[in-house]
């Protein structure tokens, strides 16, 4: 009985820490995405367009960690495996997304998400994001 707890204690820690390594991941890929240090951005310059990109982003990246996880195969290793596989195509779609937006529309997307003035292409560039994530969730399940 106690043995299950610590068993699902320890898998938690570990799935917790790909969690948090895939979505720094997803961090470094917005830093890269966005003229300048996306933490200077954010926390500095109060840009809520790089804000919301970076919040789409992890919510995504998180969102894809749940569905594999959740659909582990009845075997940690597997899932372990599952997990970081899933989080890093999440990803790569997610880098892909952003480049064929920006190739789409007019103007530079990463200047117009660095900009501290509202942007509607925010919200699109966002939506791509977790949509992107959305994918590659329904692909695990």
């Amino acid at each position: 009985m106690y043995a299950d707890l610590l068993t699902g204690a320890w898998q938690s820690l570990v799935y917790g820490a790909v969690g948090i390594g895939l979505m720094a991941v997803g961090f470094l890929l917005v830093d890269l995405l966005t003229p300048g240090r996306l933490r200077d951005l954010i926390w500095v310059r109060r840009s809520g367009n790089a804000a919301l990109l970076l919040a789409a982003n992890q919510l995504g990246i998180a969102g894809i960690v749940f569905t594999a996880i959740l659909t582990s195969y009845d075997s940690f290793t597997k899932g372990l495996v599952s997990t970081l596989i899933f989080g890093a195509v999440g990803i790569v779609i997610m880098a892909l997304g952003f480049f064929v937006l920006d190739w789409l529309t007019p103007g530079k997307l990463g200047e117009i998400i660095a900009a501290t003035e509202p942007h509607p292409a925010a919200r699109v560039s966002a939506a791509s994001h977790f949509g992107a994530a959305l994918i590659v969730c329904a692909c695990i399940a």
